[in-house]
């Protein structure tokens, strides 16, 4: 039986016999779902904490996209494990004596943030559906109804007071969630930045980086995705593919759908300096130091990684769209080629941290190349391939359309999309 990573590792000139590349496209997955996470969050949360009214129409649904990334984030971790089953354990002894074990207690309590928030956001919308499908007919909507009932938590009172409440609670929810979805993500780069062994990862600024990143890549997400909603709801006008029950109003005027987009893509902009600004800091603080290692990093971040972290990442995936979005009187067109780039450009980072940072033997002498399995032939090859990568990529949209079933995506005045 072969020693995992050893399938997919070349391996040039002088290299240990017992190194091959790991961490794979899954571990290259993890950290950009759990940026996306942090990213989504921290878009609903402006209208919350900070008053940003102009975004109130996209809060709910970044919200509940936040959710289903959340559910997916860890799952590329269990594809990855050799033993995944004993992953239980992590959450059963939680301590913070390692990053691992500290992920657990985090992840569970943002896990119960957004959930919570998620609920107190929705409660009205929750007791009036369960109300309403109290005598329905049909299994489909008794089921329905059911689930209603399940999720009210047995809490009925819409009254004014208690739908502030509900306000306040989900405000200060989100104020509380920033910081821990910052720390989640960041603790992802803390991780690589704390691996002494590693010279490409070792520096204090991993954390930070991986951070601001990760509200680049939720951004651009929420809005790729609204644009693609919106683009549906014009396709299909006023009846929705997935069912009679869900005809739409009239389709309101472009230019307010384009208001809203020209928004999120200014705080996308601001969000992409400060990313751009501390991934270069940090090139520059490696050729500063210029540790005995730099010889050898010179030559995979100049040489063998160049034109993915030059051309792939900062070019195509940060310079670009950076352009697209300041150029004036932004575009839907424009905004979503953007935002494709943008993601793009941030799963490119995420690449060249992970991969890159394992494409240099210990010897400081060898390299290693990384081919991803594209067909699968056994199921360590379908994991930590293609599939088991595009599975992944794609289930929190899955779970996107699962929750808008339930959940309305945009306010019942802004019905943007057949999902909402």
């Amino acid at each position: 039986m072969p020693v995992h990573g050893e399938i997919w590792t070349i391996k040039e000139l002088f290299v240990y016999p017992n190194e091959n590349i790991v961490w794979s496209i899954q571990i290259v997955l993890y950290p950009y779902l759990t940026g996306l996470v942090a990213g989504a969050f921290v878009l609903s949360s402006l209208s919350h904490v900070f008053g940003k009214e102009e975004l109130k129409p996209v809060t709910p649904f970044a919200l509940v996209f936040s959710l289903a990334l959340l559910l997916a984030a860890p799952l590329p971790l269990m594809f990855h494990l050799q033993q995944p089953q004993r992953n239980i354990h992590v959450l059963f002894t939680p301590h913070f004596t390692s990053a691992i074990a500290a992920f657990g207690v985090v992840f569970s309590v943002y896990a119960a943030i957004v959930a919570s928030e998620v609920w107190f956001t929705y409660r009205k919308h929750i007791v009036e559906s369960a109300l309403a499908l109290r005598k329905a007919e049909g299994l489909a909507a008794r089921l329905k109804g059911l689930i209603y009932r399940v999720l009210t938590l047995g809490s009925y009172d819409v009254s004014e007071k208690a739908l502030k409440l509900d306000e306040r609670a989900a405000t200060i929810l989100a104020g509380v969630g920033i910081p821990v979805a910052c720390f989640l993500h960041g603790y992802v780069g803390f991780i690589f930045g704390s691996v002494k062994a590693n010279a490409l990862w070792m520096t204090p600024l991993m954390p930070v980086i991986f951070i601001m990143s990760a509200v680049v890549s939720g951004i651009a997400l929420c809005l790729f995705t609204y644009i693609v909603l919106m683009e549906i709801r014009v396709i299909f006008k006023r009846t929705s593919p997935w069912g009679p029950e869900r005809v739409m109003p009239a389709a309101k005027p472009q230019e307010t759908d384009i208001q809203i987009v020209r928004i999120m893509g200014k705080y996308l902009v601001f969000f992409m300096i400060l990313a751009l600004t501390l991934e270069l800091l940090d090139l520059v603080f490696h050729g500063y130091t210029a540790k005995k290692h730099w010889e050898i990093l010179q030559t995979v971040i100049f040489d063998r990684f160049a034109f993915n972290i030059f051309g792939l990442q900062y070019g195509l995936g940060m310079v670009l769209p950076f352009i697209l979005l300041l150029l004036p009187r932004l575009s839907v067109r424009r905004a979503f080629v953007a935002s494709c780039l943008i993601l793009f450009g941030v799963f490119m980072m995420r690449w060249n941290v992970v991969i890159g940072g394992q494409a240099f033997s210990l010897t400081f002498s060898g390299y290693m190349n990384y081919q991803l399995p594209v067909v699968p032939h056994d199921l360590d090859t379908f994991k930590e391939g293609l599939a088991g990568f595009l599975l992944l990529l794609f289930l929190p949209f899955g779970l996107l359309w699962l929750f808008s079933r339930f959940l309305p995506l945009f306010p019942k005045k802004e019905k943007l999309s057949p999902l909402g």
